[in-house]
């Protein structure tokens, strides 16, 4: 059965005036179903409080926009009280209770992506509400929540009454957040825009890899990610992932044009992809990129802490480690032809700047 490969943009699932939260479903992106994969943003405006919640399933956050504060709880941990802005990642293992908050008047916004494989829905978040008016204490009798937090009915009743919001509410600024702390930054965040780089080809392109050095949840998270900048008119080499994980990227500025191809040597997915894109390039398939003259940018994770990737073109390439028998034979070409293809793409670059 052949999977629709076509890039999406999300859609609002629920909000108010504080802002948003919107998600990208299984049912028009099917390989989010396919290969257990999640993916939502949430919008907040200027005093815009996400309520805090956790969910079923371990996620990655990537701040695409503004800045603001985040409220972090590892199971059995104090809270850790982050400051984030445009370009930090942050790694959300199973059982982290968050919230967010956005004080400036520039919009939050934060892509989310992740691991549904232990979800109750594949392809999909499940967010549980600590409080709000679809919060546990709304599910639970007056009994109970008296019992388990030793109060009165009376007060049982005012805390179940006042949550009125769903998720995302709008503060009027009497209330005063905790303040980041600094020391709480450290190993909970990594700005990708800022971190030392792992790959920088002149006029190609630029990769920061997150990993368990320079973010030590992602070993608990169990996904790796990375920010990748190409700049105008350049390529990203033709590649795939050789470890069996799926690739999943969302577009974060820019536009340009997306091949990837399949078995039997079938072009599967040949389009425009812009900013707000998500696609997903499935187990072993191949995936190329190339800029428009304004360059490109993706925040991608990958289902494995540690990918492992083979290029197809320049010298590090599955090509040219083959022996050149091997390749006439192959292409059934002569000598002179053979020579000329691997003589071509000399360098270890995984981007390519443009033709002069």
């Amino acid at each position: 059965m052949e999977i629709d490969l076509t890039p999406q943009l999300s859609k609002k699932v629920y909000g108010d005036n504080g802002g948003s939260y919107y998600a990208w479903s299984p049912s028009e992106l099917p390989m989010l179903r396919e290969g257990n994969i999640g993916a939502a943003k949430l919008a907040l405006e200027k005093n815009g409080f996400a309520l805090p919640r956790y969910s079923d399933s371990s996620k990655v956050a990537y701040v695409l926009q503004g800045s603001g504060v985040a409220g972090i709880v590892l199971p059995e941990s104090e809270e850790k009280v982050v400051a984030i802005k445009k370009g930090d990642a942050l790694a959300l293992p199973f059982g982290v209770v968050t919230w967010w908050y956005n004080k400036e008047d520039t919009e939050l916004v934060i892509l989310f992506l992740g691991d549904t494989s232990k979800g109750h829905k594949a392809g999909e978040f499940t967010d549980f509400f600590l409080t709000g008016s679809n919060g546990i204490f709304t599910g639970f009798s007056t009994e109970f929540v008296g019992r388990a937090w030793d109060l009165e009915e009376k007060d049982v009743k005012t805390l179940v009454e006042k949550q009125t919001g769903k998720g995302i509410v709008k503060l009027d600024g009497s209330i005063k957040l905790p303040e980041p702390k600094e020391e709480h930054r450290k190993g909970m965040a990594l700005n990708c825009e800022e971190a030392p780089l792992d790959v920088d080809i002149k006029n190609g392109g630029r990769v920061v890899v997150l990993n368990t050095k320079n973010l030590p949840l992602v070993g608990e998270v169990g996904l790796g990610a990375d920010l990748v900048r190409i700049d105008g008119n350049a390529m990203c080499s033709p590649g795939f992932s050789c470890d069996s994980a799926l690739q999943v990227t969302y577009i974060v500025r820019g536009s340009g044009r997306v091949q990837v191809v399949g078995a039997d040597g079938r072009r599967v997915l040949e389009t425009t992809i812009k900013a707000g894109n998500l696609f997903i390039v499935p187990r072993f398939f191949v995936v190329s990129k190339i800029a428009d003259p304004d360059g490109m940018a993706w925040f991608s994770i990958i289902t494995t802490p540690n990918p492992i990737f083979t290029h197809l073109a320049g010298s590090i390439s599955a090509w040219k480690a083959l022996s050149p028998t091997v390749l006439q034979a192959s292409f059934n070409v002569d000598e002179g032809v053979e020579k000329l293809f691997r003589s071509k793409r000399t360098s270890d670059a995984i981007f390519f700047p443009p033709p002069n």
